[in-house]
């Protein structure tokens, strides 16, 4: 069946749906097709067997838009939502040390706390010299090498899954906190953690239904009309600018905003640009595994939201205490809890599916996560192929030629996948790109009305209230 709309949007997760939003709040013609039965792509969750909800990963609502604000109390309402102060931490040598590790090393024992110290001192005096070529040689020119060897290099290789040196590092920006070393030696001297640094101190989360809920009632608020779920594309003719669905559909645009990982659009509209980039687009796939038990959180748990995990003795580079964020993540709120580990993998760092379940409970018995021994309510393990987009060394150099390339054809491309730019892969930055890129073609415009993806440092910067 063939079909005609001005604007194609491919993907129901939080890109799509901000490019729908703006269409639909400007009254133009649009369609938007979703490869799954229901909205959420990556911020989507589930119910598992025995009726504990999960995320696809550790998810958080906080914003740098006024716009995505608005729509998150659509959704849900201003009552949908529990608000948390962050309570992160970090699990080494047998304690927790608040998260950012470098601003909290006074919890570490003192001949190690002042190596770190001589090593962030090093690291400043030399700074104006370092010139590093990769986030390796960044690590090591701003944090010096006490804290690299105890924090940044085991954590951030089990975080990306690819060696520190294959790296960039200029994706950062807000999301690692360079230290002040006047605050360190403070912290020192009166043993008072640093708690407050980083855009999500304050975030929320849904009371019912995980992060999904927000996007499945932004999706079945747009007309049903204009929705295709179950309806993933398999080719696109980019000369008569036709998206063919695995259903034999043939849907006829002018405009198509798409939110399919880069590398399948790559080869899924051939011709645009040669199919040997889809092979330089690094990333890594997730293992989710989720552990459901009875009674309460242990008082060492009872308030943390998630923790960090640099010991190689752990599969898992972060672990969520899920029912905290909403205990209604659990069938029986107030007599169950829940904990959410996320396990990185690539061809640098392979991880066994049969077993990773099991290697987490291990490992959540060894840190004190869960009980030496005893029953567990629920055991889930998710698999997510395309995780993180890797911010390889040259990516933009890759990325942003295929990505004019498309544009010049009418495909644009956005998103955590699409635009491969993990410094605005947040739920809300995703929502931005589509809402942005509608403003942008709407209007005949440039760059200048995506700030999220072409200004992505300045849209970081902003702090929104």
């Amino acid at each position: 069946m063939n079909h005609e709309t001005e604007y194609l949007v491919l993907g129901g997760g939080p890109t799509g749906l901000g490019a729908a939003c703006r269409l639909q709040e400007k009254n133009l013609d649009w369609h938007l097709l979703e490869a799954e039965s229901d909205f959420g792509g990556l911020a989507s969750s589930f119910v598992d067997e025995n009726g504990f909800t999960w995320d696809l990963g550790g998810h958080v609502q906080f914003s740098h838009y006024e716009t995505f604000d608005r729509y998150m109390d659509l959704a849900l309402g201003r009552d949908g939502w529990f608000n948390h102060e962050r309570e992160s931490w970090i699990w080494m040598r047998d304690r927790f040390v608040p998260y950012p590790f470098q601003y909290n090393i006074h919890r570490l024992d003192p001949k190690e706390r002042d190596v770190c110290l001589a090593g962030l001192k090093a690291a400043r005096d030399h700074q104006a010299g370092a010139h590093p070529r990769n986030f390796e040689e960044w690590m090591l020119a701003t944090f010096g090498p006490g804290v690299c060897d105890l924090f940044m290099k085991p954590y951030n290789f089990k975080v990306w899954a690819h060696p520190a040196s294959m790296l960039d590092y200029h994706w950062i920006g807000e999301r690692v906190a360079v230290p002040d070393i006047g605050k360190v030696e403070q912290a020192i001297q009166t043993g008072r953690d640093e708690i407050s640094w980083g855009p999500n101190r304050l975030f929320h989360f849904p009371k019912f239904g995980g992060t999904g809920a927000v996007w499945r009632s932004i999706g079945r608020r747009l007309p049903r009309q204009r929705i295709s779920l179950g309806s993933p594309v398999e080719a696109i003719d980019v000369a008569g600018r036709v998206a063919t669905t695995a259903g034999g559909e043939r849907w006829k645009y002018r405009y198509l905003i798409t939110s399919m990982p880069l590398n399948r659009l790559v080869l899924a509209a051939r011709g645009v640009v040669h199919d040997d980039v889809a092979g330089k687009l690094l990333y890594s796939a997730a293992h989710v595994v989720g552990i459901g038990v009875e009674g309460r959180p242990p008082e060492h748990l009872k308030t943390k939201c998630w923790m960090y995990f640099p010991m190689s003795n752990s599969p898992y580079y972060r672990v969520t205490v899920f029912s905290n964020y909403s205990p209604n993540n659990t069938p029986r709120p107030g007599f169950q809890w829940s904990l959410m580990a996320e396990v990185a993998e690539s061809s640098f760092k392979p991880v066994s599916r049969d077993a990773v379940a099991d290697d987490v409970v291990r490992a959540f018995r060894e840190d004190r996560l869960l009980p030496a021994e005893g029953p567990l309510s629920t055991k889930t393990y998710r698999f997510i192929p395309m995780g993180y987009p890797t911010p390889f060394l040259g990516r933009n150099a890759v990325v942003d030629p295929i990505l004019r390339a498309f544009e010049a054809v009418g495909i644009f491309s956005r998103g955590r996948f699409g635009a491969w730019k993990y410094e605005v892969a947040n739920q809300d930055h995703c929502f931005a790109q589509g809402y942005e890129c509608v403003e942008r073609l709407s209007r005949g415009g440039g760059e200048e009305l995506e700030p999220t993806l072409f200004t992505p440092s300045l849209v970081n910067s902003r702090r929104n209230p």
